[in-house]
């Protein structure tokens, strides 16, 4: 890219609402921002009807945790290919290929509802082929941010990604709870086949001229493993990475949890399920944006944000009714998207880009790829304790990891601080001209 080519369109308001909007200036990025925002609503909207598809076939916890579970399967297994095939590929065509998948799959889901044909091992089989699309998907969805617009920008760039990721969920789950109350689940699927043509078309309208590629790793052997030795030797990979893998696997479980809970400590329906998504992804939109419009990343407030969403979950798990629940889920919202973009910034900020790929496929895996034993095992909480029991088990977690992570993450903090501050100039000799 050409030096100032984002310059003039990007540069970061002065006022708060400027520096909250400041990388929606870029003309690419808000193609991918508005691309993708339409179509992580589909996959909301798809995301409760299979909820709810698989508690109409079984009525069981435990299996709707191993449908899930069953989407971020390939992660584990193949989530380190996928970085690396981030890394070596060109991002935006890798991008086509999955998405347009992706709709196919969503179709199938559609039909096979329509025609009443379905079945749990129906269900988790298509699941199985849409973690294995996004493996691939991920990583190249996550790095291509970086490409899209200028180092100075990609903490508030990756920060909004997320918001609009939980804008799209504040919708899709109000318009899937609705559409499945009122016309079933067949049309959650169609609409979300369709709502890949957003990202589709958003990746086409792009000027390649201002995507500053990042420079591919030539091929060789030990590409992976150089990967998880780069995370390892980082500790301002490391450290995230870890936090990410237990709150991952116990606490950001909630396509399981909510359905449970809105099921069995609230018995409702859909709808419920929807109302409480719905309050949830707005308390994430407002925390997104409020991290949005702050400059500070101090590593150590990962920390703190672990410890207010760890009382977030333990106050929703306590919630004595629906009420309560309902002025519980903003907050446990908040504190989840101020966690997720935290991390996610730490990580992209602290990766070299010719292996951000390979870094942001470890962060799909402790993100995501973990629900695979996550996911049946707060399932199996909520089957054999109780609904609320399957919130307490990501709570505590959640809350003594902030706790236990604090002082490491602060030393990370006092380290780069030492590294920017100069070092004193030596006096000049008496006598000696001044510079």
């Amino acid at each position: 890219m050409s030096p100032g080519a984002h310059q003039a369109a990007a540069a970061p308001g002065r006022r708060p609402f400027g520096r909250m909007l400041a990388s929606l200036s870029v003309r690419n990025y808000r193609l991918y921002f508005w691309g993708y925002a339409v179509s992580v609503a589909g996959t909301w909207m798809q995301s409760l009807a299979l909820a709810f598809l698989v508690l109409r076939l079984t009525g069981s916890g435990s299996d709707l945790g191993l449908a899930t579970a069953a989407r971020f399967l390939p992660f584990v297994v193949l989530g380190p290919v996928g970085g690396l095939i981030a890394d070596r590929y060109d991002k935006r065509r890798l991008l086509y290929v999955t998405q347009s998948s992706s709709a196919l799959i969503a179709v199938l889901f559609a039909l096979l509802t329509a025609l009443d044909v379905i079945n749990v091992g129906m269900v988790i089989g298509l699941s199985l082929a849409l973690g294995s699309l996004t493996v691939f998907d991920n990583p190249a969805r996550q790095s291509l941010i970086g490409e899209l617009v200028p180092r100075e920008q990609l903490a508030n760039a990756v920060t909004l990604n997320s918001v609009s990721v939980n804008l799209a969920r504040v919708f899709g789950s109000a318009a899937g709870g609705a559409l499945v109350a009122a016309v079933g689940l067949t049309t959650c699927f169609a609409l979300n086949a369709l709502s890949f043509a957003a990202v589709i078309a958003s990746l086409a309208m792009m000027r390649t001229s201002e995507v500053d590629a990042a420079r591919r790793p030539p091929r060789s052997k030990g590409q992976i493993r150089e990967g998880l030795r780069y995370t390892r030797r980082t500790p301002a990979l490391l450290l995230p990475l870890l936090m990410l893998t237990v709150t991952g696997m116990m606490a950001y479980e909630f396509p399981v949890t909510l359905p449970l809970v809105a099921r069995g400590a609230f018995h409702g329906g859909a709808g419920t399920y929807g109302a409480m998504a719905t309050l949830m992804a707005v308390g994430a939109v407002v925390g997104g944006l409020v991290s949005a419009s702050r400059g500070n990343r101090r590593a150590v407030s990962l920390a703190w944000a672990g410890i207010g969403w760890g009382l977030a979950i333990l106050a929703a798990a306590v919630a004595p009714n629906l009420g309560w629940e309902l002025v519980a889920l903003p907050f446990v919202g908040y504190a989840a998207i101020t966690f997720n973009s935290l991390s996610k910034t730490a990580m992209q900020l602290a990766a070299d880009p010719s292996m951000r790929g390979r870094v942001m496929a470890l962060w799909a895996m402790a993100w995501g790829g973990t629900t695979v034993i996550g996911g049946p095992l707060v399932g199996w909480i909520a089957q054999q304790f109780g609904s609320r029991w399957s919130l307490v088990a990501g709570g505590v977690p959640t809350l003594a990891l902030g706790l236990l992570m604090w002082p490491a993450l602060r030393r990370i903090d006092t380290a780069a601080a030492s590294r920017t501050i100069p070092a004193p100039a030596d006096p000049a000799p008496e006598g000696s001209p001044a510079t």
